[in-house]
């Protein structure tokens, strides 16, 4: 195994982890993104991503956690200075031991398993990186099998959102389209091939309460927009409009809020299924 390579200056090689942090667009040219965390780090090699460097404060002693990942992941090595990770780790208070530089799959719906008993998400066009990790966090928790980003979003890979996740958007493929058009498109090839898709909205002026809707069935699921909710598309895109409701004074629910209690009620009615 190489020695690994020394960085106590704010050079290139730093200057690049700066930008996979804050730029989504040089993250997406790369195709690699930063990873902070205990839990996030040992998803990634736990669910076989390309594990691209290891950052390694150049502390004297490490966790056996951290020892183990720095000898054996087989990716590129750096002792970086405590000053410099703390920048990189984004808590003035915190050092963390190890960061992770990893690789991104590619956008493509061919990565989201089929089957009859597929809950596919789509989170359309949201604008908080945190509320796409906690979507996914709640796909992963509620048994559902995949992640769609669409339209101009805020990006599955952004730190935020990889820590608002916990870890989970590396069980969970999540995968960015342009459009409600590529999913239709999806959707119908699902369905030529002999399964029954459904995709439904979440609205709250839909016709039919999500407890009284047959979430058993193969489903794609849409969660709109923060602010504005689906776009016109996605609604004529969605054979049911399903309706989660609410009491008290709140006027409606946190976008990814929504989206897990829709996943809460599909797993509690699949699990009485199988009873």
């Amino acid at each position: 195994m190489p020695d690994p390579l020394r960085v106590t200056v704010r050079n290139a090689t730093f200057q690049r982890w700066q930008t996979l942090l804050a730029n989504r667009t040089k993250r997406l040219r790369a195709g690699e993104f930063m990873v902070h965390g205990v839990r996030p780090i040992s998803a990634a090699i736990e669910q076989h991503w390309r594990v691209r460097e290891v950052l390694a404060d150049d502390r004297p002693r490490r966790s056996p956690w951290a020892e183990q990942v720095w000898r054996s992941t087989g990716a590129e090595r750096y002792l970086v200075s405590s000053e410099l990770m703390r920048e990189l780790g984004e808590k003035a208070e915190d050092t963390p031991e190890l960061l992770a530089v990893v690789g991104m799959p590619a956008d493509d719906l061919s990565r989201l398993p089929v089957s009859h008993d597929m809950l596919v998400t789509v989170f359309d066009r949201p604008s908080s990186p945190g509320n796409v990790g906690t979507l996914a966090r709640s796909i992963d928790a509620f048994r559902g099998t995949g992640l769609v980003v669409t339209g101009h979003a805020a990006d599955p890979y952004d730190p935020k959102c990889v820590r608002a996740s916990t870890g989970s958007l590396f069980a969970v493929p999540t995968i960015r389209v342009a459009s409600h058009i590529d999913v239709q498109r999806w959707v119908e090839r699902i369905r030529a091939d002999g399964i029954p898709i459904v995709v439904i909205g979440t609205d709250e002026a839909g016709d039919t309460a999500i407890s009284d809707f047959d979430m058993t069935q193969p489903l794609v699921m849409v969660i709109g927009n923060e602010t504005t909710g689906m776009t016109e598309g996605w609604r004529d895109a969605c054979d049911h409009l399903v309706r989660i409701p609410i009491g008290g004074t709140a006027s409606s629910l946190n976008a990814a809020t929504a989206g897990s209690v829709a996943l809460y009620e599909a797993m509690r009615q699949r699990t009485l299924q199988n009873r």
